[in-house]
């Protein structure tokens, strides 16, 4: 069977294709979504049950659909969790909203587009003419689609050091993914853990931790020692900044820190820039985009990238009293103590001075991959056979303003489009929902687009 629509991935990028999809193509197409993660959609991050595991954007702004931002406030009233437009819903509540959404547009069978969930990955892929792209799953069948959205994210980032600067007997006592929730019964209650990586994952598994019973001195490592700022109890109001012509980031960076200093909130500042981001990314040249990554980013993240108030503060809490320390600092070395359990070294930031520190348990948060396609052989194959081509960054995949996949000429291929953080590269705010979103109804709407002009005249017209 070729299906009119195959989506490649399972995470948040890919149910938003879905429900969009579902709405506005015809019943006569077929949709085939192709991954390997049972809790489709949900992925790790909106599968789990602990309270304090919150969305760091308010609910208001969660809905998975564009043009009806109260959906999820909605639902979540429905259910009897009353809320307001700017509280923090949790991870968990908002997983059960994406697979309720789904159901409730899978119900009506006779009136919705075919939808085929496939458990398998995708390993392989070619071309044909008649056919699209036809996909080589890792059960040996192949399924062949004349649209194809690319949403298979990025992969996790390894520890900031060259593997043979780790001991082999150190690495039973790394834990390389934290959101493998199994790690945590083999802590002991005073047990000494090292977390490289000072962003949102780190505080997530710091109270995870701290919730489980752990009473041991956590240490965070990172290049900068920077931690998320929270959002304010109250939420300012989005400030429009006068940016100045000419796509340069000092130009950019001065304009904001004026309207600062002229008195208003940096909250609303930064929030105020969200309509503009894509379009400014897009103005910078290389050079300047290379430059915001090398020295901007990590206080552009923490800016940016805010907690929940109530989160923070419980964060705040075991900073002061010392359970927690964040230091800042490259790491030089992992191996294991001649005693127990790990010795760190790092050299200090900003100095010569080699700091040595004991752990149980490394834990690493250090946050997604920069080179966007390493963690997916079916990616490095398709780079392989010139059917798509890495970003001049190396962010993600080449992608041009309607988020078709570009070859290494910088040709889109028609019906060929990647979603998510895969994206990043052309959008750079392309990992939060209220981005994704907009990107997945226009992605839907070109594919239904496509679809409809390859039916028959009277049931383009149906």
């Amino acid at each position: 069977m070729t299906y009119d629509v195959a989506i490649v991935g399972s995470g948040f990028s890919s149910i938003a294709l879905t429900i969009n999809l579902l709405e506005i193509l015809p019943p006569s197409a077929s949709i085939a979504v192709i991954g390997d993660d049972p809790g489709f959609g949900r992925g790790t991050a909106y599968r789990t049950e602990f309270y304090l595991h919150r969305l760091n954007v308010p609910a208001a702004r969660m809905s998975v659909f564009a043009d009806r931002p109260d959906d999820f406030v909605d639902w979540l009233r429905a259910r009897g969790k009353p809320v307001f437009a700017d509280d923090f819903a949790s991870r968990g509540d908002y997983g059960l909203y994406l697979r309720d959404t789904l159901a409730s547009r899978l119900r009506p069978r006779e009136r919705r587009a075919r939808l085929d969930f496939v458990r398998a990955k995708a390993v392989a892929c070619d071309t044909c003419p008649e056919e699209g792209i036809t996909f080589v799953l890792d059960t040996g069948t192949e399924l062949h689609a004349r649209n194809v959205v690319l949403a298979l994210g990025v992969g996790s980032a390894g520890l900031p050091i060259s593997p043979e600067r780790i001991d082999r007997r150190a690495r039973r006592r790394i834990i390389d993914n934290p959101w493998r929730m199994g790690w945590f019964s083999r802590v002991k209650h005073d047990d000494e853990i090292c977390i490289f990586g000072s962003g949102l994952t780190m505080i997530d598994q710091v109270l995870s931790l701290r919730a489980r019973g752990h009473r041991g001195q956590i240490r965070v490592l990172s290049r900068r020692g920077l931690v998320p700022h929270p959002h304010p109890i109250r939420r300012a109001a989005p400030v429009a900044t006068e940016l100045p012509d000419g796509g340069e980031i000092s130009t950019i960076l001065h304009a904001l820190r004026r309207e600062v200093k002229n008195g208003a909130d940096w909250r609303g500042v930064v929030d105020g820039l969200r309509p503009k981001t894509q379009a400014l990314w897009q103005a910078l040249s290389t050079h300047q985009r290379s430059r915001f990554l090398r020295h901007a980013l990590a206080w552009w993240s923490i800016h940016r990238h805010r907690i929940a108030p109530d989160v923070f503060e419980q964060f705040n809490e075991l900073l002061k009293d010392g359970t927690v320390k964040v230091e800042a600092g490259f790491l030089r070395s992992i191996r294991a103590a001649d005693g127990a359990g790990l010795t760190i070294e790092y050299r200090a930031r900003g100095e010569q001075r080699i700091v040595c520190l004991h752990a149980d348990w490394i834990v690493n948060c250090t946050g997604m991959e920069r080179a966007g396609i390493g963690h997916s052989p079916l990616l490095k194959e398709m780079c392989d056979r010139r059917m798509i081509a890495m970003d001049e960054l190396g962010l993600g995949i080449s992608v041009d303003r309607k988020s078709r996949v570009l070859d290494p000429e910088g040709e889109p291929r028609p019906g060929f489009f990647a979603a998510g953080a895969l994206t990043a590269g052309q959008f750079w705010e392309i990992t939060a929902v209220p981005d994704i979103r907009v990107q997945a109804r226009d992605i839907a709407e070109a594919i239904a687009d496509e679809v409809r002009l390859a039916l028959p005249p009277a049931a383009r017209i149906a």
